[in-house]
């Protein structure tokens, strides 16, 4: 999931030698907290497994090569065996590892890093976190037979994330059995969802859900109708699923990680 999107300008007016150029000319570097989530819910939407995948990632267009200076939270946590029992509310990571560039003096008590950035894109670090978390979204999904070769699945996707947030687009993935010969979708969609459509891919025998734009706090649902060219057994119950869900969460991550700030490490001239 595409997640906290820090974009932090440093506008300059030096050249690679530190002297002036065109004003006209921005020195600039974005930052970038992305985060991939894989979580396996149970069938009645119960979390069993879940991690965190993220990364801290760059795009460098500086003049001069400053020096820069990046502070992450304070209270960071590396490692779940040096977390203390009070540790609710603190972010704590399993493991990270630095691009070459960096030098971690200052973050075993500071967790500040500095650097001379490379130009162009990179990845400053990359971290993993599993455990308990709360996850963005929750998949409740139901079957319910309705004659000896059909059946009804409904899937309610509930997004638990503030409403000042939303996810961008969202595809909900239903693979059925592969005796389906036919399955009709009827959404159920809240106000403020953003173009919802789902269609039956009779060549992959999988149900695609997909919305531009899923509001936080609020649930929608898809009803699937589906009819079999054999009689329904458990077994055919069983091999329904499992449901897969991708999205983007525009300025939202979910191990709560952030960047206190980013500075120029020295005086520059051309630099603020």
């Amino acid at each position: 999931a595409s997640a906290n999107a820090v974009h932090k300008p440093v506008i300059g007016s030096v050249n690679d030698k530190g002297k002036s150029v065109n004003q006209n000319q921005k020195n600039e570097i974005f930052v970038d907290i992305l985060e991939r989530l894989n979580v396996i819910f149970n069938s009645s939407g119960y979390i069993v497994n879940s991690t965190i995948d993220g990364c801290i990632q760059m795009k460098s267009y500086l003049a001069g090569n400053p020096e820069l200076r990046l502070a992450l939270n304070e209270d960071l946590i590396i490692g779940k065996e040096n977390a203390p029992a009070n540790a609710y509310g603190r972010v704590v990571l399993d493991d990270v590892s630095f691009h070459d560039c960096v030098n971690l003096t200052e973050f075993e008590h500071g967790r500040t890093l500095s650097f001379y950035p490379p130009d162009g894109e990179f990845v400053v670090l990359n971290y993993r976190l599993t455990g308990d978390y709360r996850t963005p979204f929750r998949i409740f999904p139901a079957v319910e037979e309705t004659g000896p070769r059909s059946f009804e699945i409904t899937v309610t996707v509930r997004a638990e994330m503030e409403p000042s947030h939303f996810g961008a687009n969202v595809v909900v993935e239903l693979p059925l059995h592969h005796c389906t010969s036919t399955a009709t979708c009827n959404m159920l969609s809240s106000k403020n969802v953003g173009s919802p459509a789902a269609e039956f891919v009779a060549a992959d025998k999988k149900v695609l859900w997909s919305m531009k734009k899923f509001p936080g706090e609020t649930e929608q649902t898809l009803k699937v109708k589906v009819s079999l060219e054999k009689a329904c057994t458990s077994q055919i119950r069983r091999e329904i699923g499992p449901i897969n869900m991708n999205f983007e969460i525009p300025m939202f991550n979910v191990s709560n990680l952030n960047v206190r700030y980013l500075r120029i490490a020295e005086n520059m001239p051309g630099y603020s």
